[in-house]
């Protein structure tokens, strides 16, 4: 799966871009960009993919990602008779860390800004406060808008909850190191085969390392053993089957790469916290915005 360069022109008058979206569902994009992007969608559900991460929702999302951090959305809208709504702000990096670094008052961005390299997901309080910003950035002149965005950040970085999403790899941003271009070929040759058999040993041929050597390489660089993110990768995708067919569970399990129900059953609620048919019941009701 290889991610897809994205470009973005700022919007007239301004140092970055804003827009809002209306769609009855958004296809997988895997994309990146060098910008960091603030999203916020509502009347939605369905999946969302940051990094190495992949999870189900059904309710309004806030999300900040950080500069080339490759994502994307695969979801529809849980009402027909409302469109599914995206608001979107691109800030290019360099003018909002120079603008962090110049301005003392903006120093309490610096942490979140880092960890946005992995993505961050904000609370419901966060990411229902931030609509009214949001709906007041579409008619605002240039000025205003560019005070709206330092207030929604502010509002951002005030929250308490915000959760950090994609493990540490995708942090890694040194191209003329030689072990990120190893782990890239890694990454990409298990995000192709992740639902069939994958054995240490063939990934370890791949990046020229000892089998040992590695574990120990893959460990330190993404945070999780090989097979946490195997079966990271397999569950998100059960998940995305769970909402979007009606399939049964054991067809999703052999389609997911389990080798059998109880191992999937099992692997699901270490990583979901319930099991495959308590989490499909519970999407069958979404709670709106």
């Amino acid at each position: 799966m290889k991610a897809i360069c994205g470009k973005m022109i700022p919007s007239e008058g301004c140092s970055w871009w804003f827009e809002k979206f209306s769609f009855n569902k958004i296809e997988f994009n895997w994309h990146y960009h060098s910008e960091y992007e603030i999203c916020l969608t509502l009347n939605s559900q369905g999946s969302k993919h940051i990094g190495d991460h992949m999870s189900h929702y059904s309710d309004a999302d806030l999300v900040l990602l950080g500069p080339n951090l490759p994502h994307s959305w695969q979801v529809k809208s849980y009402d027909e008779t409302k469109p599914l709504i995206v608001y979107v702000a691109q800030i290019p990096a360099q003018w909002l860390n120079e603008q962090v670094s110049k301005n003392p008052e903006l120093q309490l961005l610096s942490t979140m800004l880092k960890l946005s390299m992995r993505g961050l997901e904000f609370s419901q309080e966060v990411t229902k406060k931030s609509l009214a910003i949001f709906e007041a950035m579409e008619g605002a002149e240039p000025i205003e808008r560019y005070i709206l965005l330092l207030k929604l950040l502010n509002l951002m970085v005030k929250d308490e909850s915000y959760r950090v999403l994609s493990s540490s790899f995708f942090t890694f941003g040194d191209k003329t190191d030689i072990s990120v271009d190893k782990l890239d070929k890694v990454i990409s040759y298990i995000y192709q085969r992740y639902t069939e058999p994958l054995c240490a040993d063939e990934l370890a041929r791949l990046a020229h390392m000892s089998t040992n050597h590695f574990h120990r390489f893959f460990k330190q660089r993404t945070e999780q053993t090989l097979n946490q993110f195997i079966n990271q990768l397999r569950i998100g995708k059960a998940c995305k089957l769970l909402v979007n067919t009606n399939a049964l569970i054991s067809v999703i399990s052999d389609q997911c790469g389990f080798n059998n129900i109880s191992n999937f059953n099992r692997r699901f609620r270490m990583i979901k916290g319930n099991t495959p048919k308590e989490f499909r019941n519970s999407i069958k009701a979404p709670s709106p915005l």
